[in-house]
């Protein structure tokens, strides 16, 4: 690597800087091939799976509760405890394996092989997220360039929209499952090439801030947000788990399959921009209760309302609130911290990973049960509003 070398600062240690548009470049696409696409893409791909298999809604929902059982606990793993050794070498370890579990999906029909490469690709998921945003997000604030953040978790709504575009050219109109999985397979492992490339350019040297105490502690409502959160993770699941099927499975809808996918994907891209505004003029957990109300009202959109345009808007608005949560809730989780937040953060996301990990599974069981997804829709509004009634106290 080149670049030229400075004395290390009094009191301070060796950081290694890259070019910020370099960096936020690396964390998108690390977002876009583990999240955006390894975690979110068996969405669009559900509703060919379920025709051509005969899974039923139950398990279905079984099969996206182990990937979020894989995040769970793959996050609580990264945060208690850093991957030894060079976190670059994780990093590219975990997005090929994030590719290599996605593309796996499409060369069996066995539904415990399912459990596991989902499992699998949860977990690797959650270490690309630790990684990229701790890889990316200290340097560039090292760098004073912390506006190129929203660009970094640009990279999931990227993803999805790479992947609502991928799964029905790969599909060919012929509901073919196993293709989309084989294709966005091959694509996160050409976007995970230049990452590890773009993490290693021009470094510099500059003051690192100094450790934090080791002793964790709460602020006052650091509970009751984290309950929120954990709300907010069952309320965004179902929706965004089932969006796909649900056009699929109403003629009247299903002209828009393609598009409604694409949607949350183009309205996710600059969403964490907008709420980040949105908690520094209102205060965090204003913006918070604002976003889960906004979906909630599109997931009862979803199912109530009736013609292609409502889905649509659904999607647009599933897709522009539930990242801009999810960094909204993570920022005001290290606002309420005492200390070293990693504790903390690593219980807001326990209470984010059940909440999303029981989703799936029980929206499954309530439509296998009455026939549609209106009842676990209209509990994950409920959810929805729940969480930003506890937040706004």
């Amino acid at each position: 690597m080149g670049g030229a070398e400075g004395k290390d600062p009094p009191g301070g240690r060796r950081v290694h800087l890259t070019h910020p548009a370099a960096l936020a470049v690396a964390g998108c696409l690390a977002l876009a091939v583990a999240i955006g696409i390894g975690r979110f893409v068996y969405t669009p791909i559900l509703p060919y799976m379920t025709t051509a298999l005969g899974f039923g809604k139950s398990e279905a929902g079984l099969i996206a509760s182990a990937n979020f059982l894989g995040y769970l606990l793959g996050a609580l793993a990264a945060a208690w405890r850093p991957a030894p050794g060079d976190a670059r070498l994780w990093l590219s370890v975990a997005l090929a394996v994030s590719a290599a579990t996605t593309g796996a999906m499409g060369l069996t029909a066995n539904l415990n092989a399912y459990l596991a490469l989902r499992f699998a690709s949860g977990a690797a998921a959650a270490l690309v997220m630790v990684l990229a945003s701790s890889l990316t997000m200290d340097r560039l604030a090292a760098a004073g360039r912390t506006v190129w953040a929203a660009a970094v978790y640009a990279g999931v709504g990227v993803g999805i929209a790479i992947s609502s575009l991928a799964v029905p050219a790969a599909a060919m109109g012929y509901g073919d499952w196993q293709g989309p999985w084989l294709v966005c397979g091959a694509i996160s492992l050409m976007l995970a090439v230049p990452v590890g490339l773009l993490l290693r350019a021009r470094r510099a040297t500059t003051s690192a801030r100094p450790d934090v105490e080791a002793d964790s502690g709460r602020a006052t409502g650091f509970g009751r947000f984290a309950l929120a959160y954990g709300l907010f993770g069952f309320g965004y699941v179902i929706t965004a788990t089932f969006i796909s099927d649900m056009v699929r499975s109403d003629p009247a809808l299903r002209p828009a399959e393609n598009a409604v996918w694409l949607c949350v994907g183009l309205a996710a891209a600059p969403s964490v921009a907008l709420w980040g505004w949105a908690g520094q003029r209102w205060s965090h957990e204003r913006a918070f209760a604002c976003a889960c109300l906004v979906e909630a009202l599109g997931v009862l959109l979803s199912v109530l309302g009736g013609g292609i345009w409502p889905v649509l808007t659904a999607a647009a608005l599933l897709g522009g609130t539930f990242m801009g949560l999810t960094a909204l809730g993570l920022v005001n989780a290290r606002r309420l911290s005492l200390g070293d937040p990693r504790r903390n953060l690593a219980l807001m996301t326990a209470s984010f990973g059940l909440g999303q990990m029981i989703g799936p599974t029980l929206a499954g069981l309530l439509h296998d049960g009455t026939g549609s997804y209106l009842t676990p829709s209209l509990l994950a509004a409920a959810t929805l509003a729940a969480a930003a009634a506890l937040a706004a106290r």
